[in-house]
């Protein structure tokens, strides 16, 4: 039998170490705002395998869809970190206005959106060319989250100065509507679907349900003190909702639009994230420097994870 040639063997080593690879869990990226770095959480173990450099006050970050970059607001320097996640290390910067913030990107990862607070701007971002390509004014002051549909077609944008959601037509490259919610605004999530978008209002201990056909509220369900993040489950059967002045997590059945438990977690639980399956939900717990990990059948707690200072919130890929 002849040796084989270098590509033979080349091709061997990809079919065993593709499926291995293929399999492995995602990963969950955690802003640090107060350590200024990203941690690197494996799903499968749940430990912390990395922490990248990513500025002076990580907040927002988006990863694209190929997972190769992430997108992260650095508010102090006014300004998007893109970080290279094979490489774990800086790849860039993009100057934004000042005081960004959340950081959203379009399903087929065109565009990233970049919540500027002082200007009350969301700035748009070509993810061909790394550069602002347009920015959006917005009725709403010290917008926090700027969130695609699922379509890619709308942007919604919560400000923490009002009662508001300001949505932004992204072919017309401007604001199009505005739905009143309940007080200070934050986290947005759709479901799947795109027919409904729930909003947690912090100031008023409550989710607002908006049906986005018709741009109206339809539903306003009570949920814990300073209600503020939110994760919406594949399926979109359930919504999750953080409660940053109760240290729990509220689990909405989206067909009656009641809370069916409550989860205790870490401290100021912020912004989370659901694994790709929906199987677990990690949750930023800014003041215990930790992530807890929810088992999402079973509506518990299974771990807290310790990470940098002050986590913002976590995005998983």
């Amino acid at each position: 039998m002849k040796p084989r040639s270098r590509f033979a063997r080349w091709a061997v080593w990809c079919a065993l170490a593709l499926p291995a690879m293929v399999a492995a869990a995602p990963f969950a990226y955690v802003p640090n705002e107060g350590s200024g770095t990203v941690s690197v959480i494996d799903t499968a173990t749940d430990k912390v395998v990395a922490e990248i450099p990513a500025g002076t006050k990580p907040r927002g970050t988006a990863i694209s869809p190929d997972g190769r970059t992430a997108y992260v607001s650095d508010q102090p320097n006014n300004r998007l970190v893109l970080l290279d996640l094979a490489q774990r290390r800086s790849a860039g910067e993009i100057p934004l206005g000042e005081s960004p913030e959340g950081v959203g990107i379009s399903p087929d990862g065109r565009w990233v959106v970049a919540a500027v607070e002082e200007s009350n701007d969301v700035a748009f971002i070509d993810t061909r060319d790394s550069k602002v390509s347009f920015v959006v004014t917005v009725r709403g002051k010290n917008p926090e989250h700027a969130v695609f549909s699922p379509d890619g077609r709308r942007v919604f944008v919560s400000a923490e100065e009002g009662g508001a959601v300001d949505i932004i037509d992204v072919a017309q490259r401007k604001q199009v509507a505005q739905v009143a919610v309940g007080a200070r605004p934050r986290g947005i999530g759709f479901t799947p679907d795109g027919k409904r978008a729930y909003v947690a209002a912090e100031n008023a201990d409550e989710v607002s349900v908006i049906d986005t056909d018709n741009l109206r509220v339809v539903a306003r369900i009570a949920a814990g003190k300073r209600s503020n993040g939110i994760s919406v489950h594949p399926d979109g059967k359930r919504v999750f909702v953080s409660n940053g002045g109760d240290a729990t997590v509220s689990v909405i059945d989206t067909a009656s639009n009641r809370v069916t438990a409550t989860i205790p977690v870490g401290q100021r639980p912020w912004n989370m994230a659901l694994t790709p399956d929906g199987a677990k939900l990690y949750v930023a717990c800014g003041r215990s420097g930790s992530v807890s990990v929810i088992d999402v059948d079973k509506a518990a707690r299974v771990a807290d994870i310790t990470v940098g200072k002050l986590p913002w919130g976590v995005v998983i890929h």
